[in-house]
């Protein structure tokens, strides 16, 4: 089985070496020296890892044969590939490889349908779920034990307990609302001071945001 465990950024210095956009959890192992990986497009691989660092909080690659700036700008925007095998699993009880999680469903703890996870998204600080929501919208979903209580495989599901805001846009709906209100009635009246107090409700939904 094939998974995307990298995406190629820009040049770094003039000796060849690219940033990576790292999409594993487990870089030790898919991006270590050594590592032999094919490409999207397939046309600029396969790479094979020759060095790897940590520079500014950015993991650094050199691919054999590229040893300058030029070869190393070429490969920009290129997916990194690894081959696994389907029935492997982290090393970790509650780790997770993407392809487990991408298609499952995201409810909430009272099950009401959140969307569908179609994407992950690893960050420096986080991993985020990227949700399709029923309408078509995205959402996204912080991989953390406060808001992901339980990811069930055999259901098919992901059960959240987001805080008030993040899936919610009651707030923004209702902020939207008030404001019409409030240009509708600034120009009605006659009196200059009329509408000083008439804009104290836009504060009301600032509460439900996160």
């Amino acid at each position: 089985m094939q998974l995307v465990v990298a995406r190629i950024g820009r040049a770094h210095g003039i000796k060849g070496e690219v940033t990576v956009e790292v999409r594993t959890d487990e870089p030790e192992l898919r991006l270590a020296p050594g590592a032999v990986l094919a490409t999207e497009p397939a046309s600029t691989g396969p790479l094979t890892i020759e060095t790897g660092r940590v520079h500014s909080g950015r993991l650094l690659l050199r691919f054999a044969g590229v040893t300058d700036r030029s070869g190393a700008e070429a490969l920009r925007n290129t997916l990194l590939i690894a081959e696994i095998d389907p029935e492997e699993l982290p090393e970790g009880e509650d780790e997770y490889y993407d392809h487990q999680l991408i298609d499952l469903d995201v409810v909430t703890e009272d099950g009401t349908e959140v969307g569908r996870i179609t994407e992950i998204s690893h960050l420096p600080s986080q991993d985020l779920f990227i949700v399709e929501r029923p309408d078509g919208t995205e959402v996204m979903i912080p991989f953390v034990e406060e808001i992901v209580t339980e990811i069930d495989l055999e259901e098919q599901r992901a059960v959240i307990t987001p805080p008030p805001g993040l899936i919610d846009d009651r707030a923004e709906i209702a902020s939207a609302r008030d404001a019409q209100g409030s240009d509708a009635s600034d120009g009605s009246g006659d009196s200059e001071g009329s509408g000083d107090s008439e804009g104290s409700g836009d504060s009301e939904g600032s509460g439900e945001e996160s």
